[in-house]
């Protein structure tokens, strides 16, 4: 009878102790997601030099995180409030329709690479590799492509980083709330290494003025 008592209560405890582990664990990868987000928010409201509050309220339009940025760069192409670019996007539009509707072509969305880079960003660069420039007009890109071309440059602008290391981050399968969170990171890292280095280095000392002797 012991034996059962005590096999029920180990059950029991071991079951509470995995409950409350996973729970953490969901927590901190939810904590994690926000700041993400919010990192998210905080860049693209510094880029397009709008406040994170604007860029909340465009989110709450139903606009996707990802998404925020074309509405931007629409609006700030095209100057016109963001508001006019998010309403024409919730009357069921494509990026494309909203893009010719301000006569912004395809070539507003073009991306330079020395060489393929490989999908998702191959198929676009093959539909400028291919064309003459005066006919990049005529090129219809996807809302994925708008999506991929206007993040890429929006984060390789902000953080200096060169477009092929951020198709690549894309390539891995990474969403841009995740690569501007790991690029900003990394460049955090980088100025407190850089910090460091400079502070471990030895002070040069100023040369003293030298006491004239009396004759």
């Amino acid at each position: 009878m012991k034996k059962n008592i005590t096999a029920i209560l180990l059950t029991v405890f071991c079951t509470v102790f995995i409950a409350g582990n996973l729970q953490a664990g969901v927590e901190i990868g939810i904590h994690a997601d926000q700041d993400g987000i919010k990192n998210f928010h905080l860049a693209i409201g510094e880029h397009f030099q709008v406040s994170v509050d604007k860029v909340e309220k465009v989110r709450k339009r139903s606009i996707p995180d990802e998404e925020i940025p074309v509405a931007f760069f629409i609006a700030e192409r095209a100057d016109v409030p963001v508001w006019v670019v998010v309403d024409l996007r919730a009357h069921g539009k494509s990026w494309m329709e909203i893009s010719l509707h301000f006569g912004l072509t395809a070539e507003a969305y073009y991306v330079k690479f020395d060489s393929d880079p490989g999908p998702p960003y191959g198929k676009a660069w093959g539909h400028f590799k291919n064309k003459p420039r005066k006919k990049w007009k005529d090129i219809h890109l996807t809302d994925i492509d708008i999506i991929n071309s206007v993040n890429l440059t929006f984060v390789s602008a902000r953080y200096g980083y060169a477009p092929k290391e951020v198709a690549k981050l894309r390539k891995d399968g990474h969403n841009f709330v995740k690569i501007n969170h790991q690029i900003k990171n990394q460049a955090k890292q980088k100025r407190m290494k850089e910090a460091r280095a400079n502070s471990d280095q030895p002070k040069k000392s100023k040369p003293g003025k030298k006491k004239k002797g009396k004759k």
